[in-house]
């Protein structure tokens, strides 16, 4: 079985990966309103290093379903254990903050919720439905777990008609059973095809983190699987652990190789790729998907 090394240093962080504090009045105002609403972001559980950038343009990515999640991923900073049950009213919230804000790209994403029988999937349904009725110029972008393969919750998602159907495969094959104990390289795969088969005119959308132990090979190859799914989009950028307990750092990919994976993947007949140093999957979100 092949060993992870961990670092006896770490390495030092490069100047493409510094970015500035958060602040400014826009990014004080959805603070508080999220607060203020009993609202979760996946800005502020998974420590994103560009909540300043999208809160200062107004942008957020709604975390549903609790903020505590059922796996254990090992480079999630998201609270992991036994969540409370789940707030039926939560859609509505999510609706009104969106309307509040003005919002014309949301992303709706969550925990895993691995206690309920659908995964959750009724949440993102009728928070999309909510959505629509509320705000309906915007555009709705679902960044949704695997459902264990339960495809009847994601067809309960699928019929709610999301614009954006994204799911991260997240590493490369070879990594993945460890980096994600409890999923699976080829289910994610076939979510990310049955959802088009459910609906065929959505974008559908993946992502992967590289610096941990991955070569460039594997993500080319992780590339080719995606669009041998009919993968739209892709999203590509750079592992950052929490803190020294979570998957080991293995380097800091430069600036050039992540210029090189986007000519790769458009060159492969990805419609648009992020890839950069600092890319989360729903950064430029509204970028993804034609108005």
């Amino acid at each position: 079985m092949e060993t992870i090394t961990l670092f006896t240093e770490k390495p030092k962080r490069p100047p493409w990966l510094k970015v500035r504090a958060p602040s400014g009045p826009n990014y004080e105002e959805l603070r508080e309103l999220i607060k203020d609403l009993n609202l979760h972001t996946v800005c502020q559980e998974a420590h994103c290093p560009n909540i300043g950038e999208c809160w200062g343009h107004r942008t957020a990515t709604f975390l549903l379903l609790g903020d505590v999640c059922t796996r254990g991923c090992r480079y999630c900073a998201i609270g992991k254990g036994k969540p409370q049950p789940l707030d039926e009213q939560e859609p509505e919230r999510i609706a009104g903050a969106v309307a509040y804000l003005g919002l014309r790209h949301a992303v709706l994403t969550s925990v895993n919720r691995d206690d309920q029988p659908d995964g959750g999937a009724h949440i993102f349904a009728e928070s999309i439905r909510k959505i629509r009725e509320r705000a309906p110029e915007c555009k709705v972008e679902v960044l949704i777990p695997d459902f264990e393969g339960n495809w009847d919750a994601l067809k309960l998602v699928m019929d709610a008609r999301p614009d954006v159907l994204n799911h991260n495969i997240e590493t490369v094959p070879r990594l993945f059973r460890r980096f994600r104990p409890k999923a699976g390289y080829q289910q994610s795969l076939t979510l990310l095809r049955k959802a088009r088969e459910m609906l065929p005119e959505v974008v559908t959308k993946s992502g992967i983190m590289v610096g941990a132990g991955e070569t460039n090979d594997e993500v080319l190859q992780v590339m080719d699987d995606l669009r041998a799914h009919d993968v739209d989009v892709m999203t590509i950028g750079q592992y950052l652990p929490p803190d020294a307990s979570y998957w080991p750092l293995d380097r800091y990919v430069t600036p050039e190789e992540f210029a090189f994976f986007k000519e790769e993947g458009l060159r492969r007949g990805f419609k648009h790729v992020e890839s950069g140093p600092l890319v989360r999957s729903s950064y430029h979100a509204h970028e993804h998907v034609p108005r």
